[in-house]
């Protein structure tokens, strides 16, 4: 449970890029295919417009708790899940739309793991359909502990769960953004542990040109605009 709320807690509260899921959505229509879908925070947003999506995450527990969300708000009938890695998946059915949103394609363990999504993504798209990655930009490398205003925050059963970044590491091949993770329970019993997330180094020209070598063509760029909390992002356009 605690695994689904950090989730819930680092990734939930993020709504800056949903305007550009929810116009690419409406004009394909749906069915559309959510890669890295978590707990739903696209999905359940797209569904709740009347938008027919596959989710797809390899973390059965994140889908689990995607599904009873969709259901209890009477979202089922439109919401499928598929727990597989997007490096390696077959849903035996195409789609107009593959959106792979909050920078999915940045943890695919580099360029063979990329290579992989690519050509599954293009396997999985109609003729002329759209597939769009999230991919962060200009992002600050800090390795001394930072305040921030207000951290991650989220109160579940009495139960407070906050997550803080405390620095940007450059490894050279990628960034590693690490967390202090906070956890205070009804009783006063206080856990703090560490949490490392790993993006590639990666533009949206360089997944242009990768994307080539799998039938995919770059088109238009759009923007997802910074907020005081995240960095912005590129989304790589590419046509199947």
């Amino acid at each position: 449970m605690d695994h689904v709320i950090w989730h819930d807690v680092e990734c939930g509260s993020y709504a800056a890029d949903l305007p550009l899921w929810r116009e690419l959505a409406g004009a394909d229509g749906g069915p559309v295919l959510d890669v890295g879908a978590g707990t739903g925070r696209v999905t359940l947003d797209l569904a709740a417009r009347g938008i027919e999506v596959h989710a797809l995450d390899v973390d059965a527990a994140l889908l689990e708790a995607l599904a009873d969300r969709a259901r209890e708000r009477g979202l089922g009938a439109l919401v499928h899940t598929h727990t597989a890695d997007a490096r390696a998946f077959d849903l035996g059915r195409t789609f107009g739309l593959v959106i792979a949103p909050m920078q999915t394609v940045q943890l695919l363990g580099g360029p063979a793991g990329r290579a992989g999504f690519l050509a599954c993504a293009h396997r999985h798209l109609r003729p002329g359909g759209l597939l769009a990655c999230a991919i962060a930009h200009d992002v600050d490398v800090y390795d001394q502990e930072i305040q921030v205003p207000v951290p991650d925050l989220r109160e579940v059963d009495g139960v407070v769960y906050q997550s803080r970044p405390v620095a940007v590491r450059d490894e050279g091949a990628a960034f590693v953004l690490e967390r202090l993770r906070e956890r205070v329970s009804p009783d006063g019993a206080h856990t703090v542990t560490e949490d490392r997330i790993r993006l590639d180094h990666l533009t949206a020209a360089e997944l242009e040109r990768e994307a080539r070598a799998h039938g995919l063509t770059a088109v238009e760029r759009r923007e997802i605009p910074e907020t005081d909390d995240h960095v912005g992002s590129e989304v790589a356009m590419l046509r199947g």
